[in-house]
């Protein structure tokens, strides 16, 4: 597949959507999550605070197992994410604690943390924005969202 700026309109509209949206995907998760690692925290650490927190996705900030919480993000986790380990080393930093029936709470630090580390998003999605309009990227999304609904897709 030609990937350079040589390519012509008209061919560019002949290539297949699923090859450039694999190659966006791919890009756009390697870049996020190498901002985060330069921050000292994981994209799959920063899912469970988030999953864990009353004040974000958590509808009612119980603490949940391991299954519980790879249940709440099999949407979006990749098969290389290790949740054990993930979890493990925010226990050690003390963001997480773990109960007598294995379910992990979220902390206050770990709290504190979650609030901290999302400060964070807004630079890296204007990195990624960088030289695109808003006008085009909400056109980008719209056909991206026809051409799920199109595959016969949900969440479009």
């Amino acid at each position: 597949m030609t990937t350079t700026q040589q390519i012509s309109d008209a061919e560019l509209a002949g290539q297949p959507a699923a090859y450039w949206t694999g190659v966006a995907y791919e890009a756009l998760i390697a870049y996020t999550r190498a901002q985060q690692v330069a921050k000292g925290y994981t994209q799959p650490q920063f899912w469970l605070l988030r999953n864990l927190s009353e004040n974000d996705i958590s509808p009612d900030g119980e603490g949940m197992t391991l299954p519980d919480l790879r249940e709440a993000m099999a949407s979006y986790i990749r098969p290389e994410d290790d949740l054990a380990a993930e979890s493990e080393a925010l226990v050690q930093r003390g963001w997480l604690t773990r109960d007598a029936e294995d379910r992990l709470w979220l902390t206050k630090e770990g709290e504190q943390a979650r609030v901290d580390l999302a400060r964070n998003a807004p630079a890296i999605r204007a990195a990624l924005h960088e030289g695109i309009d808003d006008t085009d990227y909400v056109t980008t999304v719209k056909v991206l969202q026809q051409l799920i609904r199109n595959a016969g897709g949900q969440g479009a």
